[in-house]
């Protein structure tokens, strides 16, 4: 069912926020980008139009690619195109929920992570020991809001120009008035 899918984020940030750079990512970490392909993979993707313009392969492989823009005439081959975040996402969750996935992600830029962060149910963060300059950032997160459910650190090395961590988060739900009477 549709309902069953989460709707993930997927990211990496500088430690100031930053994730993006002149349409760029402002690092390069082989590992992480292996990382995002892997979890990615067989599950609808949605994004902006810079972040689809900025990829080096469009559509990206293997993932239905659904890209969100104000400009209604926008052609995007190889991807549905959307002006409204909640259809964008529902249509996301109605295709995982047909090819039998558990989760569909938000993969940037700015704007869309900032639609999604209230809808959110997870968030695969790369935390970059790293200050880069930029010009989009990652919102800003309640850590009362999240709980970490697992974490793993890599040091910079051969194709990965920083130590990063990559973390899993889960929204803390509150318990429902109905779960507090019983």
């Amino acid at each position: 069912m549709q309902n069953d899918v989460k709707l993930s984020l997927i990211v990496a940030r500088g430690r100031n926020g930053v994730i993006g750079a002149a349409g760029e990512l402002p690092w390069r970490l082989k590992g992480d980008m292996m990382f995002f392909k892997r979890i990615t993979m067989g599950n609808p993707i949605i994004m902006g139009r810079k972040t689809w313009e900025s990829l080096p392969k469009r559509p990206l492989p293997g993932r239905e690619n659904i890209v969100m823009t104000r400009d209604w005439t926008y052609d995007a081959p190889g991807a549905r195109v959307y002006s409204n975040f909640i259809a964008a996402m529902n249509a996301a969750k109605a295709v995982a929920a047909r090819d039998g996935r558990k989760e569909a992600f938000v993969i940037g830029g700015e704007a869309i992570y900032t639609l999604a962060m209230p809808l959110a149910d997870r968030i695969y963060l790369t935390d970059v020991e790293s200050y880069p300059e930029g010009d989009a950032y990652f919102p800003e997160l309640d850590e009362h809001e999240w709980r970490e459910h697992t974490s793993e650190h890599f040091e910079a090395a051969e194709g990965n120009d920083f130590a990063y961590t990559i973390r899993k988060l889960e929204r803390v739900h509150a318990a429902s008035h109905a779960d507090t009477n019983s």
